[in-house]
């Protein structure tokens, strides 16, 4: 085995190096961890732009918080047997201690926020070490490639959870990116009545019926269906689509909020909340539970992201991948790196 591993760090926004050192060695309760493929997101572009929040990104820093692997060593106190085995594992670094994380919200984990790939070293690597506590261990012939986006399936998942759907119920999807189509995917095993997706971008709209919704429709379009969904999980982020998918929700419906908003995006009508006794639900990351669901529905043959990834590309060439991501092409979907 190599001495030597490569990381990929962001100096300053603007600024990576790609350099080789002396292969990280995991600690009491850790385990190291041989990178198979990491997904560049658009928090990773963020991170390197330099648009990221400063309360939740810690410069110079190893980006990737989505990321599949093989351990090939771990520290004292952790089980021999992990060696070897294929993993994903949670990027929140909760402390395990407090109210919210004994209540098992490890998402809202009051110690201050701690992440992989933005306060940590993340997977833009060849190796990286984690708390062997976070670790999901996969099947032993799970598919690493399609098991890098298990990170925004469970954020997707604790969409779900939140969402409580229930079979036979009318729900929809807005947003049919990354974490649109992965909800498609969930929201199709519960058995739904109807489940429609709202995209401007007809391409990927369309993809979702591959994925298992029942119709897709564009933002003009879904001005027809105001006022039907039993349930609508918002995953876009965009400047509207909170407001939108309020207008979706029957009264008494269910709206979950799982995009990334900016400051500026328009609020919720107060009024239209009161009047339509709307519960309106938000996502952040992803709880221990929400994991496991995604997960257990990964090893199940329930949720498969493979068809998701459109590009694949080694670290040497990260300049390249980011650009990819949030570029407004049509024809990019999820973006790997390959150490």
């Amino acid at each position: 085995m190599t001495s030597l591993s490569r990381s990929l760090t962001v100096e300053r926004p603007g600024s990576h190096t790609l350099a080789e050192g002396p292969l990280p060695e995991p600690g009491p309760g850790e385990v190291r961890v041989r990178v198979a493929a990491a997904g560049i997101c658009m928090s990773d572009r963020e991170v390197y732009n330099g648009h990221r929040d400063l309360a939740y990104v810690r410069y110079p820093v190893v980006p990737g918080h989505e990321w599949s692997g093989t351990v090939d060593a771990v520290g004292e106190g952790v089980d021999p047997a992990l060696t070897g085995r294929r993993t994903v594992a949670e990027g929140f670094r909760a402390c395990g201690r407090c109210e919210r994380c004994r209540h098992g919200e490890t998402s809202l984990c009051t110690a201050g926020y701690d992440e992989t790939g933005f306060t940590r070293p993340g997977a833009f690597a060849d190796h990286l070490v984690v708390p062997a506590r976070l670790l999901h261990p996969l099947a032993d012939d799970a598919d690493l490639r399609a098991a890098a986006l298990l990170e925004p399936a469970a954020v997707v998942a604790a969409a779900v959870r939140a969402g409580a759907p229930e079979p036979g119920e009318r729900i929809a999807v807005l947003g049919a990116g990354t974490l649109g189509l992965l909800a498609v995917q969930l929201l199709a095993a519960v058995s739904p009545a109807e489940l429609t997706v709202i995209d401007p971008r007809e391409q990927r709209a369309a993809q979702a019926l591959d994925f298992g919704a029942g119709e897709a429709r564009v933002p003009k379009e879904a001005e027809e269906v105001r006022g039907r969904y039993d349930l609508v999980v918002e995953t876009a982020g965009a400047p509207t689509t909170a407001a939108d998918a309020c207008l979706l929700a029957r009264r008494g419906g269910r709206v979950v909020l799982t995009g990334m908003f900016t400051p500026g995006a328009v609020g919720i009508d107060p009024v239209h909340l009161s009047l339509g006794q709307l519960t309106v639900r938000s996502v952040f990351g992803a709880s221990s539970a929400a994991w496991s669901y995604a997960v257990r529905a990964f090893t199940a043959g329930l949720l498969d992201p493979a068809p998701l990834i459109t590009h694949e590309f080694p670290l040497e060439r990260f300049a390249e991948a980011v650009a990819l991501v949030g570029s407004g092409d049509p024809g990019t979907g999820k973006v790997l790196l390959r150490p």
